[in-house]
């Protein structure tokens, strides 16, 4: 049994209903009908993606998840 890495994810509600869960340190995300089946779809991805990359170093403090607003052209 592999080791147990702790990585970031956020879920944001779309359109439809639908959640989707991204992960933070990595390009990978999923969709689903609920929170915990984004998430679950998420980790299960994430496994299947670390089975044939390296996993990411834990950083050294977890990152920082904010909102942040941009000016788009009229």
């Amino acid at each position: 049994m592999g080791r147990t890495v702790r990585l970031t994810a956020t879920v944001n509600a779309e359109d439809g209903g639908t959640y989707c869960a991204r992960c933070v340190q990595v390009e990978v995300a999923c969709e689903g009908q609920t929170v915990d089946e984004a998430l679950d779809r998420l980790r299960h991805a994430l496994e299947h993606y670390f089975a044939r990359r390296p996993a990411p170093r834990p950083p050294s403090q977890p990152p920082l998840v904010v909102p942040i607003e941009v000016r788009l052209p009229d």
